[in-house]
């Protein structure tokens, strides 16, 4: 819509409102300008609403849901403790807790559904049903090739995931080579640096502190799929790359600094880095 139809839309529906007999068909026009003009000024917020890309020259990233396909385990092996009781493991319970590591996870779970156990119960259950399907954990689509494509032009990269050290070897089974292409990994929930789990900005700050050069926060570029961990990003003083759930909704989301639909999506050009080649 150019300057001239929003001009008129406004005139329209001013008259519109201003004459009660006004012609049915006129009416009818200064609705359609009037949906019209409602759309374009969205349109205007929301353009206004996009953040500012900044240049980075480090990356962090999440790993489940965001680089391996661990999600859908999870939910399995929770399905799994609760099926006993006759209870579901829902997508809005899941939300709450997606980033958080091991005892915040146990202790919502148990207190959530009231389940007569101890948090320490409900971690053991879990992780042994987690050991039986996370053997067989396939890669997020685009993760290896944007992996490949920073090893390749030597921007550092590291892991920040909220599970811990043995899960991460667990889940890697068939990734050895791919994961050790990262320059360290900061595993949440046994490294005892890590004093507060995601939504704190623990695990990002000890990850790029472990990098050689020591980049600063705003040097550093966050890949994560939780609004938990896209909240850790940002209190961090970083910038996010979130790769939602599509189940979540948009205002869970917002908070991030570009929101991609998969990591095959992801331009790094946009933020100073090298682009792809193909």
């Amino acid at each position: 819509m150019n300057l001239k139809t929003l001009v008129a839309c406004i005139n329209v529906y001013t008259l519109y409102n201003a004459k009660a007999s006004i012609g049915r068909s006129e009416k009818e026009e200064a609705l359609r300008l009037q949906a019209n003009f409602t759309k374009l000024h969205n349109r205007t917020k929301e353009n206004m609403a996009q953040k500012v890309l900044r240049n980075v020259t480090h990356c962090i990233f999440d790993m489940d849901g965001l680089l391996l396909d661990t999600e859908t385990l999870y939910t399995l092996a929770a399905q799994m403790v609760l099926d006993p009781f006759g209870l579901k493991y829902t997508f809005e319970v899941k939300e709450k807790i997606m980033g958080l590591q091991t005892r915040p996870v146990a202790e919502f779970m148990v207190h959530y559904y009231d389940l007569p156990m101890t948090w320490e119960e409900y971690a053991k259950q879990q992780l042994q049903n987690t050991r039986t399907l996370m053997g067989d954990a396939k890669l997020m689509p685009g993760a290896e090739r944007l992996l490949r494509h920073l090893h390749a032009n030597k921007v550092p990269f590291a892991l920040a995931t909220s599970s811990g050290a043995e899960m991460v070897e667990l889940k890697t089974t068939n990734h050895r080579e791919l994961f050790d292409l990262f320059n360290h990994r900061v595993c949440g929930s046994s490294d005892k640096e890590v004093k507060n789990g995601k939504p704190a900005p623990d695990i990002f700050l000890i990850a790029a502190a472990r990098f050689s050069d020591k980049p600063k926060p705003e040097n550093c570029l966050v890949f994560e799929d939780s609004p938990n961990g896209v909240s850790a990003g940002e209190s961090a003083g970083m910038q996010t790359i979130m790769v939602p759930d599509p189940r979540l909704s948009k205002d869970r989301c917002s908070h991030a600094t570009q929101v991609l639909r998969s990591l095959e999506d992801f331009k790094p050009e946009q933020f100073g880095l090298p682009a792809f080649k193909n």
